[in-house]
Parts: C-alpha cells; sequence; structure tokens
C-alpha cells in the first residue's frame, strides 16, 4: 500500500488530540474523569445500537425511549458505582442514582412488552449492551482511588487488624489497565508486522498468532516493570503490592482485551462495516478506540476486588 502524506497527518493529528483529551479526563480531578467515561459510555451506545440495527432490523427500529431509556440506564449504573471521591459538600452522587435505574428498566421493558408485536430480542440486545459498555464503565469509575487492603503485620507499629491504603494517584489503576491496553495493541502490532506469518483468527485476519503473543508478552513485561516502579503510594517502601500482582494483573489485561478487540470485530463483521463510526478521524469510533478497555476492565476488577 502507497504511503499517504495525508491520511498520515490525519491519523497523527487525531492520535495527538486523542492522547491529551484521554490525559486530561484522567489526571486533571475525579469530575473531569467521571466526564470521560460518560462521554465515552454514550458514545460506545450510540455505535454499538447502530451496530445492531444492521445485524437486527428490527433494533434498528426501536423507540427514542427504549434507545435513550437504555442508555441512561446505564449511566445510572456508573452512578451507583460512584465512591466517596464523587460528591458535593454532602451530596453524595451515586444517592439518587439507583431510583432513574430501576424506573428506566422498568419502562422500557414495559414499553416492548405492550407493543403488538413481541420483540424480545430487543430487550435482548439492550441488556448486553447494559453489560459489554455500562457495567464496564462503571467498574473503571469504582476503580478511581481504588484501595488495597492489606494484613496489619506488613505495616510497622500498626495495631489495626486491617489497613486501607489509600493511593496518592488516584487515577493509577484506571490508567494502568489503559495503558496495557495501549502498549498491548502496539507490541501486537510491531511483533506481527516482523515475524508474523500464523493467521490468529478468521474474525481479523490482518492478526497473527506471533503478534497476539508477543504483545501479551512484552505487555506483560513493561506494563508490570511500571506498575512495580511507580510509586503510587507514597509511604512506599512501608507498605508494597508484591510486584508479581502488577504482572498478573498486565497479563489478565492484555489477554482480555484481545478478546475484547475480537468480539468488536465480530460484531462489525456481523454489521458488514469496517468502522464502529467516524468520530475519529483515521481511527474510527468509540467503539474501535475502547474495545479493549471494555473487555479487560471486568476481568481486571474482579482481580483486584478477590485477590488483593
Amino acid at each position: 500500500m502507497a504511503f499517504n502524506l495525508a491520511t498520515f497527518r490525519t491519523r497523527t493529528l487525531t492520535a495527538v488530540v486523542f492522547v491529551i483529551v484521554m490525559l486530561a479526563g484522567l489526571l486533571i480531578n475525579q469530575w473531569s474523569f467521571f466526564i470521560l467515561f460518560s462521554i465515552i459510555h454514550f458514545g460506545c451506545w450510540a455505535e454499538y445500537q447502530k451496530l445492531v440495527g444492521r445485524i437486527d432490523k428490527e433494533y434498528a427500529f426501536i423507540s427514542p425511549f427504549h434507545k435513550y431509556g437504555a442508555m441512561m440506564a446505564g449511566w445510572c449504573m456508573m452512578l451507583c458505582f460512584t465512591n466517596e471521591n464523587f460528591r458535593i459538600d454532602g451530596f453524595w452522587l451515586h444517592t439518587p442514582a439507583w431510583w432513574p435505574a430501576i424506573v428506566f428498566a422498568v419502562a422500557i421493558i414495559t414499553e416492548l412488552l405492550l407493543q403488538t408485536k413481541k420483540r424480545l430480542n430487543n430487550i435482548a440486545h439492550s441488556i448486553f449492551g447494559l453489560a459489554y459498555i455500562s457495567l464496564s464503565c462503571a467498574l473503571m469509575v469504582d476503580l478511581y482511588d481504588y484501595s488495597f487492603t492489606v494484613p496489619a503485620g506488613d505495616i510497622p507499629f500498626s495495631k489495626e487488624p486491617i489497613a486501607h491504603i489509600h493511593a496518592v494517584f488516584a487515577w493509577f489503576v484506571p490508567a494502568f489497565i489503559i495503558a496495557c491496553m495501549w502498549i498491548n495493541d502496539t507490541m501486537a502490532y510491531i511483533v506481527g508486522s516482523f515475524i508474523g506469518r500464523t493467521p490468529f483468527s478468521s474474525i481479523s485476519p490482518k492478526k497473527t498468532w506471533e503478534g497476539t503473543i508477543g504483545g501479551i508478552i512484552l505487555c506483560i513485561a513493561v506494563a508490570g516493570y511500571i506498575g512495580d516502579h511507580t510509586n503510587q503510594y507514597g509511604i512506599k517502601p512501608l507498605v508494597h503490592v508484591p510486584a508479581w500482582h502488577w504482572y498478573v494483573i498486565a497479563g489478565i489485561a492484555a489477554i482480555a482485551g484481545t478478546a475484547g478487540d475480537l468480539l468488536e470485530s465480530k460484531l462489525k463483521r456481523l454489521a458488514g462495516v469496517k468502522d464502529s463510526g467516524h468520530i475519529m478521524p483515521g481511527h474510527g469510533g468509540f467503539l474501535d478506540r475502547f474495545d479493549s478497555l471494555l473487555v479487560a476492565a471486568p476481568f481486571v476488577w474482579l482481580y483486584l476486588k478477590l485477590v488483593l
């Protein structure tokens, strides 16, 4: 394929803007973080509904109430997962979240069931969207200022049976997961370009086994090293998460992220489109950029909650 300078410039400019927006949303404060993932949430939902509408023609004609109600129900799920950082004076962001979520869910189901022709597939598509998009975004919000719990014996002079160590950099864990996605994608592309020979999946013909395995291994090595050597607590070395946890988290993120990429590729193939959207010239849409994260987030969240 001939080198196209105009395309290269477009892709580069888009990538620079994308990185700036992501870093600003992640690093400024909890509100920029929540706004960032709210934008990601609604952007992914809009593209998901278009894709599913191409796959299942009936879903393309859902009522506006169902269409936007599903999005708002998912956003309420995000509100439910906000922690003590997300409050204004004495008002907690998650306080009113349950009722709107319940009202939207009941209204959508009622609206569908009262139709002359029962379209239960439409409910299934929206429920999958809630699990695929909304839950993942909600879990990322929940990981903002994630607190590791360590035995008191690991903390000198501590008399409490359990101590919660709050990260100085509240954004560290979510940013670490996103970094794993970027490192895995980049390394897989580089390794695949140089030594990739064996097709990985018919769903994504450009992927190779060499690139996929190389991306995962290098992601574990690079991201794990970064996680272990970043002083995210401010009190290190008094309290320290063992190094191997970061390598495991990077491995989980890379493997689950690869599965997420394949899932979105399958949706696009069924829909007969190359990109999920065109919001980012040269890079596709929201789902194209966050497909890996949407699947990786729940698995990393489970590891953090169950193991750490």
